[in-house]
């Protein structure tokens, strides 16, 4: 087995929850913090639990190449470095992308194609033979980081993004992100224990963060359902023995849930796609559905976590209450656009905070908002913020501990 030093970025914020998850995931590992992700050395049996496994990370990033650089020329001859026939034959595929920050380069999409004809020109060389490109299922996707300075090229053992589980077909105008909700979750410390208590989404959308919560509480691997890009990869072949093993085990760890996940929504058509996104992740049994206003519905225990995502302005249009599509969330807009039971978002967020005093005292509630004046709305003192992004939208996920009557 080969040790090197995987990467696995992440949304800002969220690299001290990833890194308590690796190690959670794999034991005693050595680790470091960086800004946008987690470095975790390992080999390719840590590459394949880290993808079937985490909740949090984007990717996990195999190492291959890297150097300084100036310009494309310097691009291709980092690619020139790589052994590709240790990694594809020429009968299959490759894809390249390309992340920059401050990088002097004009176009990346040049940049890609540079790296592109490095491999092929290697494996032409010593085969007589080259790879063709296939940009949406390639066997070889490859992920090129430029800094103002430096190239760091590596295959992307993943493939697909890890936000996608595999079992979301239906979804609203602005879905949630998996990888998002999953560290929400992990922020409020809820591991679908029976002393964490039941969880409700009382804006459930698309259904995301009930479905990711059910999964936890389930003992569902996230990665349980999909496919991997390191199981068409060289490297990874003499170890898919190991691999065929991890999914055993995952599929023997699936348990009957400790505590219930409640959720719903204004909309019965957005109850009902989150009901089938359910369905397919395997968790429709661990979840409660109800079509109801959040401003309304009464609390579905004494006590527990509310987590909610209400919907804002630069992630959506309006839709008022009855309009039939749906946001991931209760209500959005700007600009005295209508919300959930009509109004302002001002409006929504007063009476939710009502809502929240007269029915939920004993509850803990979890609200991301990019909203930095969204305690002054509610009228609620908060007890946490964390900073979390949401795409490019900077949001901060406030912690809320209810009581009855005002909680200033």
């Amino acid at each position: 087995m080969t040790s090197t030093a995987l990467f696995l970025p992440c949304a800002a914020g969220v690299e001290e929850l990833l890194a308590d998850e690796c190690r959670r995931l794999l034991g005693d590992v050595r680790l470091d913090l960086a800004r946008g992700g987690v470095t975790v050395h390992g080999d390719e049996r840590t590459a394949m639990r880290l993808n079937l496994g985490s909740r949090l990370a984007q990717r996990v990033l195999w190492p291959l190449a890297h150097g300084a650089y100036r310009d494309e020329h310097d691009l291709y001859d980092l690619g020139r470095q790589v052994r590709w026939g240790d990694w594809i034959t020429p009968r299959q595929t490759l894809r390249v992308d390309s992340t920059a920050q401050r990088s002097p380069l004009r176009s990346l999409n040049f940049a890609n194609l540079r790296i592109k004809d490095a491999v092929c020109d290697v494996l032409r060389e010593a085969t007589g033979e080259r790879p063709s490109v296939d940009t949406r299922h390639p066997d070889l996707p490859l992920a090129l980081h430029l800094s103002p300075t430096h190239a760091t090229l590596y295959v992307d053992t993943s493939g697909e993004a890890l936000f996608k589980r595999g079992w979301r077909e239906a979804k609203g105008e602005a879905p949630l992100k998996e990888t998002l909700a999953a560290a929400m979750l992990a922020a409020a410390g809820w591991q679908g224990r029976a002393e964490d208590g039941p969880l409700f989404d009382p804006c459930c959308g698309a259904g995301t963060i009930a479905i990711e919560a059910a999964q936890i509480a389930c003992g569902i691997a996230p990665g349980s359902q999909r496919r991997f890009a390191f199981e068409r990869l060289l490297p990874f072949r003499a170890h898919l023995g190991a691999w065929r093993e991890m999914q055993r085990e995952a599929q023997a760890a699936v348990h009957a849930p400790a505590v219930m996940v409640h959720a719903g929504d204004v909309s019965f058509r957005m109850t009902d796609f989150a009901a089938r996104n359910a369905e397919r992740a395997g968790v429709r049994h661990a979840i409660d559905f109800k079509t109801a206003d959040a401003l309304q519905r009464p609390a579905p225990a004494p006590a527990g976590v509310l987590m909610l995502n209400p919907p804002y302005g630069e992630r959506i249009e309006a839709k008022g209450s009855g309009q039939g599509g749906r946001a991931e969330g209760a209500g959005a807009g700007r600009g005295g656009q209508a919300f959930e039971g009509g109004g302002t978002p001002a409006d929504f967020f007063a009476q939710l905070a009502s809502q929240w005093k007269r029915h939920y005292p004993g509850w803990t509630a979890w609200v991301l908002s990019p909203d930095m004046k969204l305690p002054s709305l509610m009228r609620l003192k908060e007890s946490r913020r964390m900073p979390m992004w949401n795409g490019p939208i900077e949001c901060r996920l406030f912690r809320f501990d209810l009581v009855a009557g005002s909680a200033r």
